[in-house]
């Protein structure tokens, strides 16, 4: 068994309970259809590597294990869940630390689900930081942070406001005020709003292999989009732009 867990904190997506903020310009059930691609590049990406993949997951009461195995259905047996505890995102994240400790892992990598471009250096960039620093962050472009990465579960969760722009120097700070060393990683960017949901289909458009899944639901989207302008006989909708051309970032979705 790997001595290093790589926790993904996720959720079951269910239409109007998943990426709310993005369902409100592209729709409830593209929004968790979207999410659900997201979670098949994760998987399909860290099942079967070095760390042993464990899904954090809510609601408590879904069967996230079978749902993950239908994701990458020849690599269930490397996947395993355990659902999320706590009253914020803090305990919840603390409470991820805590149960991997519990289970014999030396080092706990967790990262976000929001961002389905992470990649594997990403993630042995982390685990190689572990050697020299207590915590390490992976910051993201909207003040959070992606990934955080630790061998024991310090508490820098408690007490700061997350999904804030000053969350992730908030827990460096945190950190800090316990003598912890901290390393950052490269940032990256969530997708929880429409300009993040362009700026990574740009980014799917110079290299569709950093999320697959994804890539291919957009391109999807996409299609579903121009036949159903096409069945308007509208005139201003024939003859705009397709909403979900992955080489028109700037376009609306």
């Amino acid at each position: 068994m790997s001595d290093t867990a790589l926790v993904v904190m996720a959720r079951y997506p269910e239409a109007g309970k998943t990426k709310t903020r993005l369902a409100r310009t592209i729709g409830q059930s593209q929004a968790a259809q979207l999410y659900q691609a997201f979670l098949t590049d994760i998987a399909s990406r860290f099942a079967d590597q070095d760390c042993s993949l464990h899904w954090a997951y809510t609601p408590a009461h879904v069967d996230y294990q079978s749902f993950v195995a239908t994701l990458v259905p020849h690599c269930a047996q490397q996947m395993h869940s355990f659902p999320q505890q706590g009253a914020d995102l803090g305990e919840r994240l603390l409470h991820a630390f805590q149960w991997t400790q519990q289970q014999g892992f030396q080092r706990t990598i967790v990262i976000s689900s929001d961002s389905p471009q992470i990649s594997q250096d990403i993630i042995n960039d982390a685990k190689a930081a572990l050697e020299f620093s207590d915590v390490v962050l992976g910051p993201a472009d909207d003040g959070g942070y992606y990934l955080i990465a630790m061998r024991k579960p310090y508490d820098v969760f408690s007490n700061i406001p997350m999904s804030t722009p000053v969350v992730a120097q908030m827990t460096i700070e945190a950190a800090r005020r316990q003598n912890l060393k901290v390393h950052l990683l490269d940032s990256l960017f969530d997708i929880d709003e429409l300009p993040d949901l362009q700026r990574l289909a740009q980014l799917l458009a110079s290299n569709r292999m950093l999320a697959p899944a994804t890539a291919v639901y957009l391109t999807t989207m996409r299609s579903s989009h121009d036949h159903n302008a096409a069945d308007t006989h509208d005139t201003v909708a024939a003859t705009r732009p397709s909403t979900f051309d992955l080489h028109r970032a700037n376009q609306p979705l």
